[in-house]
């Protein structure tokens, strides 16, 4: 079939190689436009853009897919299908009828589990063990169609929502590709969404990602894990912003205070609602990530050292 890939970072990279790897032809790439990136806030192009001009795609940056004349470059290109992994820009009903067999949508969830932006994300936070993929054919609401195949994957116990997405990248490529062979040998089934069991998968923000040590530690991984790597779960330490960004498994049950550190020489334990938690990665206030026992080596830390849970700070910081 001739494809249009509509895609934009890199967790849409896995899809696009293995759809130019494939007997389909990528007719064209719709990707965001350049955006501006780094300390000199240069524009740079998409990481979707980038792979698709290297393969010789042609490409399209519109702001919109309302504009009438993009949507005639997208008929000049008559495609037959339009795989979406990752577009991140609405598709209006005037362009959804240009591909014979649709817009098609690989999404990082069990639909209708999580619909929305952030999937991933809301089923580490929720301590979920398994979520999946999705492919389902794009209609105007969001994330509503028909679903033409699912694939479940199981979540780590101390897998962060960044290293499940770009497995579950990896794995949806593949997933895609069934799903637009089956649309082409007309072996494709549509199975309406079961609405009444919906749930939407909202943007995380940096205010909810504030760690509350007070909950029971189950909860507290989940949502270090859930918040990893962006916003990143964050706390106070002597007034001052931390990032934590991974735990790990604790070498024995230790009970502390909510907030309370323990630095061993291999191993951080931080107190929760219940049993203490290990922390494997942090950030401190204007550095970059790393190990938490490195730094807890150079940190000088008092000896009652805590993470704060007091809301109030978090609003005055």
């Amino acid at each position: 079939m001739r494809l249009l890939f509509a895609g934009t970072p890199d967790a849409a990279l896995p899809s696009l190689r293995t759809l130019l790897d494939s007997h389909h032809e990528v007719v064209g790439v719709l990707t965001r436009p350049d955006a501006p990136s780094g300390r000199g806030r240069k524009l740079r192009p998409s990481p979707v853009k980038a792979l698709a001009l290297e393969a010789g795609v042609p490409v399209l940056t519109p702001s919109t897919l309302r504009d009438e004349t993009v949507q005639q470059q997208i008929r000049d290109l008559a495609p037959d299908a339009a795989p979406v992994v990752a577009y991140g820009n609405l598709i209006p009903p005037a362009a959804l009828d240009i591909p014979r067999h649709g817009w098609v949508n690989l999404h990082f969830s069990l639909l209708p589990a999580w619909r929305g932006a952030a999937p991933v994300q809301r089923a580490v936070l929720a301590g979920q063990e398994q979520t999946g993929m999705s492919v389902f054919r794009i209609e105007k609401g969001l994330d509503t169609g028909d679903l033409l195949t699912i694939a479940p994957t199981t979540i780590g116990p101390f897998e962060t929502s960044g290293e499940l997405l770009e497995r579950m990248a990896i794995e949806g490529a593949a997933v895609l590709l069934g799903a637009l062979d089956a649309l082409e040998d007309g072996t494709a089934g549509l199975t309406p969404q079961d609405h009444d069991r919906a749930t939407h998968a909202a943007k995380l923000t940096t205010a909810e990602a504030r760690i509350d040590w007070s909950l029971p530690a189950e909860q507290v991984r989940a949502h270090i894990r859930g918040m990893s790597p962006q916003p990143g779960a964050w706390t106070l330490l002597d007034g001052a912003r931390t990032k934590i960004l991974g735990v790990e498994a604790a070498a024995e049950p230790t009970a502390l205070p909510p907030g309370r550190i323990a630095a061993g020489r291999r191993q951080v334990l931080v107190g929760t609602g219940t049993d203490a938690i290990a922390i494997s990665t942090l950030a401190p206030a204007g550095k970059r990530p790393m190990r938490a026992a490195d730094w807890a080596r150079g940190a000088n830390l008092a000896e009652n050292a805590s993470f704060s849970s007091d809301q109030q700070d978090g609003e005055r910081a």
